[in-house]
């Protein structure tokens, strides 16, 4: 049975089914040049109902750094829940030595992007090397520069595979915002790796266990009563659908190039895209807006 995609103009329309919101940062929040005043009064509007709202990001930024950039661009801190971050929980995976944490080594090249150093704040075991023949594993956020191609990158990534040394990576995203611009994520060098025969280690959305943790710990929470909020199919919609809870797609977001600028979203190419990812959403917004 296909399941029916509802195009809806105002958040406001739907939200008296639910109490509790996950909503993306990038492409949400923020569409990579600020943020929407659209979006604040809708945090707001969510205040007042009582609706519980939880922010889970997979950028490489600590939960301080988002909390930082929230505050200096006036959104108000006190109508949110919680903020998760995938760098937030690499540091403690990194930290704690957990699960597939636990033996990969000290020592790390990175690849691609060195924006953020939160993730290794405080973390002396861990240092970064200048070559790979030095290295026990890759580490990588994302790519260097907006206009990067997967191909700058494979001839590290095939090196690397040779030496059998595991990638770190953070967030699963293979799009996200650059500089205002869509480009290639984090995720995208990862499963290239994998194609090589490369072992990766990812965390974040669409983790099922990490969409879990969101909503841990509220008051009164049910999953027929959670709605996740995000622009990208492979990670929120389908965590989402991993965690058995209903989704809204910004169509806006990092798909836009192909469901278009279009005010009122259009379902059948929402559709036909979702239908790659295995992950339909229930409802398709242009941009966030109460």
């Amino acid at each position: 049975m296909i399941k029916m995609i509802k195009p809806v103009v105002n958040a406001s329309k739907i939200m008296d089914k639910y109490n509790t919101v996950i909503l993306g940062l990038r492409g949400v929040i923020t569409d990579g040049n600020g943020i929407k005043q659209d979006v604040v009064n809708t945090l707001i509007n969510f205040k007042k109902q009582n609706i519980h709202t939880v922010i889970v990001s997979n950028t490489a930024q600590r939960v301080e750094s988002v909390i930082r950039y929230l505050h200096t661009n006036q959104v108000p801190l006190a109508t949110l829940d919680a903020i998760i971050t995938a760098g937030e929980l690499a540091h403690y995976q990194l930290k704690s030595k957990l699960n597939d944490f636990a033996n990969i080594g000290t020592k790390y090249y990175r690849i691609g992007a060195s924006s953020y150093h939160g993730v290794f704040n405080s973390l002396t075991d861990y240092q970064q090397v200048e070559t790979l023949a030095q290295a026990e594993f890759l580490y990588t956020e994302g790519v260097e520069d907006k206009t990067d191609t997967i191909e700058k990158y494979i001839p590290i990534l095939e090196h690397a595979a040779s030496l059998n040394i595991p990638m770190v990576c953070i967030g699963n995203d293979t799009s996200t915002y650059l500089d205002g611009e869509i480009c290639l994520g984090a995720g995208a060098i990862a499963e290239q790796y994998a194609v090589l025969g490369g072992r990766i280690i990812t965390n974040g959305k669409p983790d099922v266990k990490v969409m879990a943790y969101a909503i841990d710990g509220l008051s009164n929470v049910k999953k027929d009563k959670v709605l996740v909020i995000g622009d990208s199919l492979p990670t929120d919609i389908k965590g989402a659908r991993l965690l058995g809870v209903d989704s809204m797609l910004i169509s806006k977001g990092i798909h836009v190039n192909f469901l278009g600028e279009g005010y009122i979203p259009d379902v059948a190419k929402t559709r036909e895209l979702s239908a790659n990812f295995d992950a339909n959403p229930d409802y398709v917004i242009s941009n966030l807006r109460w």
